[in-house]
């Protein structure tokens, strides 16, 4: 079974950084797909950052520029790197990770393409 705990979070001001680290545990290894979602109050759960299996990395479009996922070789950490953040990514922020293997990596876009979840963190942002 796979253990995901995220960590990182916190208030900060609009413009700031923040990183936000995520502990792999279990039999995690390098033909996971990790990813990064976050869900604001009120609105679902949205992917903000996967990394396939293959290497290949998808940021969605609200925060490209801003946001960058990265991890270890060994899979035994994932990061989520935040710049320039703004009120609008307040949010629950959760590290996933996939077992599964898609024809098309628009797959890795849906909650429900990842096994297992971490607990979240919190990340809010103020003006």
């Amino acid at each position: 079974q796979v253990q995901l705990v995220e960590s990182g979070g916190g208030l900060v001001q609009t413009g700031t950084s923040l990183r936000l680290s995520c502990a792999v545990s279990g039999r995690a290894h390098n033909s996971y797909t990790m990813a990064w979602f976050r869900r604001a109050p009120g609105k679902e759960r949205e992917v903000v950052a996967f990394r396939v299996y293959t290497g290949i990395r998808y940021t969605s479009d609200s925060v490209k520029g801003r946001f960058t996922i990265s991890g270890d070789g060994a899979q035994d950490m994932v990061y989520l790197q935040m710049n320039n953040l703004k009120p609008e990514d307040t949010a629950v922020y959760y590290c996933a990770a996939s077992g599964a293997f898609y024809a098309s990596d628009s797959s890795y876009y849906a909650p429900s393409a990842y096994q297992h979840w971490g607990q979240g963190t919190q990340v809010t942002v103020v003006s």
